[in-house]
């Protein structure tokens, strides 16, 4: 099954990091990364793709360096200037920064902060939506709008424990995810604020459902995450006004209930943050900083990232020399709209 990801006896995808096929969106993103790879290896065969290596090397080792490096080119140049406070993204940049990226690059063992991992980079799940037009068959317009829950059922590793390939009808149209055809109304992700969409405040399991921000919550808690305010402070920024947490919305009541506007969660506060300073378009200074910082201090901290090896190399598989964003490789790889 092209379209599918490789799959076991047992249905499970033979992936690294088994979380990539719970939900239909997430596998077929993961999948279009091996669509890509495997492009690359028939470029290289055919004479399509030209060999950057001066040393003759395998065509295995040949295409994982290209896709690699590209795929870090569209971290770095495509998706964190989405995402991110462009003022903060371009103080990493230029003039190097403080805590998060001097630890991370300088480390024996470069690692992850939990300032990162159990909350400024959980900002994603704001962002989801109810539901999508996935592709021409499940679409908001259509007779069966491709919900969370189905998005969940309808995978190889759903929350019910079935293990199923992905049905044709469920292979992706890129079109709808990223600007590949004007013809083609795009899925808007939700704004970046403290919100959730419903299904994930109800996510199945046994044996009761979870609430993805309760859990959020609690990871940063069992982690002893200190309140944002102080972290902030110890990286010089203004904290954010107290009343102003509390009189925005029904989030700013509740923290203001449990005394969360004085002293915050730290995922709480970078969604509150890009709420009342960003209007929602992208992370706050804090959560902004905390991000660049962590994603640049591991391509600093990896020897043969492009930016380690060589800072001026520049994408060579775009339409346009020099750049490459996530649309450009799936235009590459051809695979916008496999059903039609």
């Amino acid at each position: 099954m092209p379209f599918d990801l490789p799959r076991g006896p047992q249905g499970l995808a033979t992936i690294g990091d088994p979380r990539n096929d719970e939900n239909l969106v997430v596998a077929q993103t993961h999948l279009a990364f091996l669509r890509f790879h495997n492009r690359v290896v028939e470029g290289l065969r055919d004479g399509s793709v030209l060999r950057e290596s001066p040393i003759r090397k395998s065509d295995f080792d040949e295409a994982r360096d290209l896709v690699i490096r590209h795929y870090q080119w569209m971290v770095f140049h495509d998706f964190l200037p989405r995402i991110l406070d462009k003022d903060e993204l371009k103080k990493v940049v230029c003039s190097g920064a403080s805590l998060y990226m001097e630890a991370v690059s300088t480390a024996a063992d470069p690692f992850i902060p939990l300032e990162f991992s159990a909350a400024a980079y959980r900002f994603g799940h704001s962002m989801v939506r109810e539901a999508y037009d996935h592709n021409r068959v499940f679409s908001r317009t259509g007779k069966t709008p491709a919900t969370l829950g189905l998005l969940f059922r309808f995978s190889g590793r759903s929350s019910s424990g079935n293990t199923v390939p992905i049905p044709s009808d469920w292979i992706i149209d890129w079109r709808r995810f990223f600007p590949l055809d004007n013809s083609v109304e795009l899925n808007l992700s939700r704004l970046i604020d403290p919100y959730l969409a419903p299904t994930l405040t109800q996510i199945p399991a046994q044996p009761t459902p979870l609430n993805l921000a309760v859990l959020n919550l609690h990871r940063g808690s069992a982690v002893g995450l200190p309140p944002a305010q102080s972290i902030a402070r110890s990286l010089g920024y203004p904290v954010l006004d107290p009343e102003a947490i509390a009189a925005s919305g029904p989030d700013g009541a509740a923290a203001a209930k449990h005394k969360l506007h004085i002293e915050s969660p730290l995922w709480f506060y970078c969604l509150k943050e890009a709420q009342l300073l960003a209007h929602g378009k992208h992370l706050g200074p804090l959560g902004s900083r905390i991000v660049a910082e962590t994603i640049t201090g591991l391509l600093l901290s990896d020897a043969s990232s492009f930016i380690s090896r060589n800072p001026n190399w520049r994408p060579t598989l775009g339409p346009t020399p020099g750049e490459f964003t996530m649309a450009d490789m799936l235009r590459f790889t051809g695979d916008l709209n496999p059903i039609g």
